[in-house]
């Protein structure tokens, strides 16, 4: 097939407009994990206007539109449930209405990442106008619960509605870079346990909370010595909350256990981390339980998917046939080379590629320091970029296994 990437560029540009519409009517449907309904059947009514041939909702409530009948399966993933809004007073406008100007859309999720979505949406109308079709379907992915348990989505899709396709676009934020891996990352509890009694006599118990605060100096002081990989970079680990049990403000506590946010780089894996920690001489001394939380929170629809909270990490080599299929669509349609670097946070690639080996590339409107933060916004014409990328990547990929 001749791939005609003017032709792709200029529909991409045409159809700004109408992915501004849509991204800012998902922004107004508040869609945070497990309420993300209302949304997806907002994407849904898109999928049908453009001409999506099939489209189902699973009984997660991931939502996959397909385009196409041919053997190669290609995928194209967007989360679209957002965090919270955190404190209004730290926005600027409102979150939810969001704003619209010659070069940006403001509002949460713009970024992180239902840009992404409108973006994919739109490249299936130009597969359709430009007849692009090939020997490959092509699945877009509308998923939920990524910002709750990211991956728990596509191992429901890999695991139980079993689709499994040759690769996946990831369409979280990359500024327009192509992205080829990210760490992993893992959510630890560490409990210290005590004994209550009175508080005018605190000599008669044992304070958990006094035990745990060894723990968290040596935790500090063991962030620094973590794992390094010249790709992928350091693993992390920051201690993200803190509870304790209590009778009354008038006791002693019993009971204190912390979250450990923890970031994985090349060659660490949840054993060697939850070790680690555990081999803590102060983790040693208060007798100190350590352990990976689990997720089991219902979907929007009810269904409880139960997981361990570990999400591997993952890389693919610059050489792999799915990086070079998206160089190659970038060379073609931007005529330049691209920057081919790494996510700093986490994706659903930790269970497509962590966790099933399926392949995953990353190439995303808006950007990463965007994400989560107030007065949240995408660029436009990062949009049209997104498109068009979207709209080439299966064509040329298909080529590139073809050895055309």
């Amino acid at each position: 097939m001749n791939i005609k990437f003017e032709d792709i560029l200029k529909k991409a540009q045409d159809y700004l407009p109408h992915m501004t519409s849509f991204l800012r009517d998902m922004v107004r449907i508040p869609s945070e994990s497990c309420q993300e309904k209302d949304v997806i059947l907002r994407i849904k009514k898109e999928m049908e206007h453009v001409g999506f041939d099939r489209i189902t909702i699973d009984p997660m409530g991931n939502l996959l539109g397909y385009i196409g009948h041919g053997k190669h399966l290609i995928a194209m993933d967007g989360h679209i449930d957002t965090v919270g809004i955190g404190e209004k007073k730290n926005w600027t406008f409102d979150p939810y209405e969001g704003y619209e100007n010659d070069h940006e859309i403001g509002g949460r999720g713009t970024s992180d990442q239902e840009g992404g979505m409108a973006a994919m949406v739109y490249a299936g109308k130009i597969i359709k106008d430009l007849k692009l079709e090939d020997d490959y379907t092509l699945l877009v992915t509308a998923t939920v619960q990524e910002e709750d348990c990211d991956g728990l989505c596509w191992q429901y899709i890999i695991e139980e509605d079993k689709i499994k396709p040759e690769f996946v676009v990831i369409t979280e934020p990359t500024a327009c870079r192509i992205y080829r891996g990210h760490r992993g990352r893992m959510e630890i509890k560490v409990a210290t346990h005590g004994i209550s009694c009175h508080g005018s006599a605190p000599e008669r118990g044992d304070n958990a909370i006094f035990k745990m605060a060894p723990i968290l100096l040596e935790l500090k002081e063991l962030n620094e010595k973590l794992a390094y990989d010249a790709f992928l970079g350091k693993g992390t680990l920051t201690v993200s909350e803190i509870f304790h049990s209590s009778p009354s403000r008038c006791a002693v506590a019993d009971g204190c256990h912390i979250s450990v946010d923890r970031r994985l780089t090349h060659g660490e894996t949840y054993l060697s981390a939850i070790e680690e920690i555990k081999n803590l001489p102060s983790v040693k001394k208060a007798n100190a339980t350590v352990e990976m939380y689990t997720y089991e929170r219902p979907s929007y629809t009810g269904l409880i998917y139960p997981t361990d909270a570990f999400f591997p990490t993952w890389v693919i080599p610059s050489n792999h046939k799915v990086c070079q299929s998206a160089v190659l669509a970038y060379n073609g349609l931007f005529k330049q080379e691209p920057v081919v670097d790494k996510w700093t946070f986490s994706t659903n690639g930790v269970s497509i590629m962590g966790r099933h080996n399926i392949p995953c590339i990353g190439f995303g409107p808006g950007r990463e320091e965007e994400a989560h933060a107030p007065n949240e916004k995408t660029y436009k014409d990062e949009l049209v970029k997104a498109c068009a990328m979207y709209a080439a990547i299966p064509s040329m990929y298909i080529k590139h296994i073809k050895g055309e």
